[in-house]
């Protein structure tokens, strides 16, 4: 572009910065000048824009930045368009050069005026500078300057929250009708601006940022029982909203300064501070500097994971290596240092090469708790560098071919799992997933998000089994070939939606790192590419973590007509909810109208950080489709699993977005043609022939479900009728133990059927069965030689021949130090024909000659087992007279011990305490009963 030399005179030595150039009070008046030059450039380049300009205006609106378009969009909304404004007297200023401002050239726009507005972010930043700036104009001349405050001094434009047009409207309104124009009625502005959003029926689930699969923060931010951690600035951060023991935040470099300051005034004698090797490498030294200076009690966990992970795997700016960081912080006066590592191998062939600093030892990060109680009671600074590189970087580095893939794959047998969930608190991993089994919820591995940090394998429990050089085989699809898909979808109708002469404004409501912002990016592309105005907006933060992403995508006939890029309240056509738990949140509730939205949704449960930790949570689906519904016109919601549908259909559940896009733009949600969304996807350029089909499916369960449900095979449910679920239960029994054993068991359901009806029976028929088929080192040994399992690895694995076991048996595990839970042993597919041979002893099972039967364990799971059929007696007896709910209660209370070995002990202590007070509830209730003379009492 052409711009005009402005008429000014530099100084003499001009205005720039020159060398040497120390401090003095020549640089200061050069500022000075600068400030001179730069307001003559803008006089002779306007950057300001006159965007309504009527021949004798009364009020001028003043707008900055983002804010311009806020207001644009508040005036549209309460029925005003430029040339109305124009008509009335209404001027519109855009500012362009924020600082300093040129007030010659606003004081000419305001010339006249009575009133001037400042709508502006946050700061009153242009308000002060104009107002200086008009100070001084004689009192006839000079106009009322309202902004952060009205004229009585009253708030008025938010320094605080972020504008949006339906924060400017009232605002606006007020202005306008002092000038006797008309404005929108109020009635019709918040039909316009939709209601406040509905809320459930107690506290929603809520979709908080976590550590990625297989992050090394899942170890490293652990303290030991009696400690306190300090957070940093980095992914470590998330550390503060997890049960780490860990809270604070402070500045970038000032890791642990807070704690010299606190130390002197609490009875706390230490701390860990979390750092991270990129924040270390910028300014972190200085604070392990200060703290040694100051004679700090502290030890510094140096997080060393080979990037900066949070803002997308860069690499320090430098050369940082493990041994150069324990050389340096032994030469700051650390009393203590230590290398805690995955692969503490790795860390020795470096030292080989690099060498470490003195007395520094190596520790694998199994002995992270024992290392750090060792630190915690050395006085002074003391420095842990814990070294595993990024997760993220690393599948970053294999997908690129820099790095070779996970030697090592982790695979739980879900009829081994007891679903206690020990493996994701050990872990604290995300690709430890629930999943609903026929005997209940158990954990699985996602091996599609897995990175193989095998910290799960922790967890107290013999089910898991390592597969060494497999690779997970894709899923297949349903048997149908993709262009059979893609024609069959081609014949469908389109639904032929058109953009209207107002913006069309859809919402992509989901989980980061699952396709929410490349959705978002497909609509708005396709838009582009029929020449629409198009505009997407992601608000991610942590997204990338797991966290929750909201895509505001606007589409308009004319571009002109998108002044804002966020969707305001009650304004979305339509909102793809990816995720339940995102799509009721409040910022994503807040853009549904009930007039006018409209949903899909995707129904499947995606866990969040707060069901992975706990096994009983779970996340009411039900409930927030239900609550979504609400929020809508009848008819206006469809959903689907689509991760379910995804992984039926293509074989891949990561394919479920696109899906959902489909299935979308089939029901007539998405405002742009079939043609253009195809090219966008081609021109997306990743998976291009998977994202065509998932389309193609999406559209058919919209329009064609018949075709889908044709060649879908059916799905394996859990049993619901009484019948089945004993039926299913007797057979596993069978081959638990034998025909007799499993005869008891259905004998016991009988009875409890007859005399308790069959709502109590399925709750006996479920706990009884978890009682009588513990999972001790017998059926252990069944389940993990059975052939269905085995052929089960090789149908889903490459290279999945060499099975390894991860088990704790008796008399063989034993604890680490500092440590009460025996560790676990790792047995070669050698194990397999033990295995075989210890299965078939089940004969002896409980019998005299049973060499297990007098483990502590076997005699407690015996113990367990009688309270119970006492407890199912004492109940029957109660039948009819107690309250039901408190004997339903009382019965399925063991379906809350789970886990092996004292993971199971303390289980089992809790059951013993809960079942008891559930016991006196319900004979307490039948007292009552016999009390009050009821009838059902004098029965008995």
């Amino acid at each position: 572009p052409h711009f005009a030399a402005p008429a000014t005179t530099p100084p003499p030595g001009g205005l720039h910065i020159r060398w040497p150039d120390l401090p003095s009070l020549a640089i200061e008046a050069r500022a000075l000048r600068k400030l001179e030059a730069i307001r003559a450039f803008a006089r002779a380049n306007p950057l300001d824009r006159l965007v309504v300009a009527p021949e004798r205006p009364r009020l001028l609106v003043v707008t900055v930045g983002k804010a311009h378009g806020d207001a644009m969009e508040a005036f549209r909304l309460l029925g005003h368009d430029p040339d109305s404004l124009g008509r009335a007297g209404v001027a519109v200023l855009k500012v362009g050069l924020v600082h300093p401002l040129d007030v010659a050239g606003i004081s000419g726009a305001a010339a006249g005026v009575e009133t001037v507005l400042v709508i502006e972010e946050k700061a009153p930043l242009v308000e002060r500078q104009l107002r200086d700036g008009l100070y001084d104009l004689p009192a006839r001349q000079r106009p009322r300057i309202l902004g952060k405050r009205d004229g009585t001094g009253a708030p008025l434009v938010s320094e605080v929250e972020e504008l949006r047009p339906s924060r400017l409207t009232g605002i606006l309104a007020e202005t306008l009708r002092a000038l006797g124009l008309t404005v929108r009625e109020p009635d019709a502005l918040d039909r316009a601006l939709g209601p406040a959003p509905a809320t459930g029926p107690g506290p929603l689930p809520v979709r908080t940022p976590y550590f990625c699969s297989g992050c090394p923060h899942n170890t490293s931010t652990r303290v030991p029982q009696g400690s306190q951690g300090r957070a940093g600035i980095g992914c470590h951060f998330m550390a503060n909203w997890m049960d780490r023991d860990t809270t604070g935040i402070v500045p970038m470099g000032a890791e642990g300064v807070d704690w010299t300051g606190q130390a002197p005034f609490t009875r706390q004698t230490h701390v860990f501070q979390n750092l991270g090797d990129g924040t270390y490498f910028h300014s972190g030294h200085a604070a392990i500097r200060q703290a040694v200076a100051s004679g700090a009690n502290i030890t510094y966990k140096i997080l060393y994971n080979d990037a900066v992970a949070m803002t997308g795997g860069q690499p320090v700016d430098g050369v940082l290596t493990v041994p150069q960081i324990t050389r340096l912080v032994t030469a700051e006066g650390a009393r203590r240092v230590v290398v805690v590592s995955d692969d503490p191998g790795r860390v020795a062939k470096a030292a080989a090469r690099d060498p470490l600093g003195p007395g520094v030892t190596v520790h694998h990060r199994d002995d992270l708790d024992a290392v750090q109680r060792d630190l915690r009671e050395v006085q002074g600074v003391t420095v842990l560098v814990y070294d595993q590189t990024c997760a993220t970087e690393a599948r970053r580095r294999r997908k690129r071919g820099l790095s070779a893939p996970p030697a090592r794959r982790a695979v739980i047998n879900p009829l081994v799992c007891e679903g206690c969930g020990d493996c994701q608190r050990k872990s604290n991993c995300l690709s430890v997933v629930p999943v609903e089994t026929e005997f209940g919820r158990k954990r699985a591995i996602d091996q599609t998000g897995c990175n193989s940090d095998l910290s799960c394998l922790k967890g107290f429990c013999p089910s898991f089994v390592t597969l060494d050089g497999a690779t997970p085989r894709r899923r297949p699809g349903v048997a149908v070939d993709p262009e059979t898909v893609a024609a069959r979808a081609a014949s469908l109708p389109e639904p032929g939606t058109a953009l209207g002469p107002e913006p069309y404004e859809i919402l992509v409501a989901g989980v980061g790192g699952t396709g929410v912002v490349t959705v978002g990016a497909l609509i708005t592309m396709a838009a582009h590419l029929e020449g629409r105005g198009a505009s997407v907006l992601d608000f991610m933060g942590f997204a990338q973590k797991g966290g929750q992403v909201l895509s505001f995508v606007r589409l308009a006939a004319d571009p002109s007509a998108l002044h804002q890029v966020r969707i305001d309240r009650g304004r979305a056509d339509a909102v793809l909810a990816c995720d339940l738990v995102v799509a009721a949140s409040p910022d994503a509730a807040a853009v549904i109208d009930p007039a006018r939205t409209r949903i899909v949704a995707n129904t499947h449960e995606i866990p969040t950080g707060a069901t992975l930790r706990d096994p009983n949570a779970r996340i009411d689906t039900g409930m927030l489709e239900s609550l979504l519904s609400r929020r809508v016109r009848a008819g206006a919601l469809r959903s689907l699993d689509a991760q379910a549908m995804a992984g039926r259909l293509i074989g891949d559940a990561q394919a479920a977005n696109v899906l959902l896009l489909g299935f979308a733009w089939q029901s007539g949600l998405v405002p742009v043609s079939r043609e253009a969304l195809d090219q966008a996807v081609a021109l997306n350029g990743v998976a291009v022939a998977g994202n065509r089909l998932a389309l193609a499916w999406g559209r058919l369960l919209a329009a064609d479900p018949a075709f889908v449900e044709a060649h879908l095979a059916p799905a394996v449910e859990p049993a619901q009728d009484l019948d089945a679920v004993v039926a299913r239960r007797a057979e596993y029994l069978t081959a638990y133990q034998d025909e007799a054993y499993a005869a008891r068991y259905r004998a016991r359901v009988a009875a409890v059927r007859e005399r308790g009806g069959d709502a109590l029976a399925d709750v006996v028929a479920r706990s009884l069965f978890k009682l009588m088929a513990i999972k001790d080192e017998y059926e252990v040994a069944r389940l993990q030689s059975d052939p269905a399992f085995l052929a089960r690895l090789a149908e889903e694995f490459d290279g999945a021949a060499r099975p390894t076991f991860h088990l704790a048996p008796p008399f063989l595990a034993r604890p680490r130090r500092g440590e009460s839970e025996p560790r676990k042993i790792a047995f070669g597919p050698w194990l397999l024909p033990v295995l075989r041979g210890l299965a078939a002893l089940k004969i002896l099972r409980g019998r005299r000659l049973d060499p297990l039967r007098l483990i502590a364990e076997r005699r407690e799971e015996r113990a367990v087992l009688a309270a119970y059929e006492t407890q199912i007696d004492a109940a029957l007896a109660l039948a009819g007279r107690a309250d039901p709910a408190a004997l339903r209660d009382l019965l399925a209370a063991p379906e809350e011990i789970r886990g092996f070995g004292p993971v199971k002990a303390r289980a089992i202590a809790a059951w013993r305490t809960r079942s008891a007070a559930l016991l006196a509830t319900a004979q307490a209730g039948h007292a009552a009963s016999n009390d009050a003379g009821s009838p059902l009492s004098r029965a008995g």
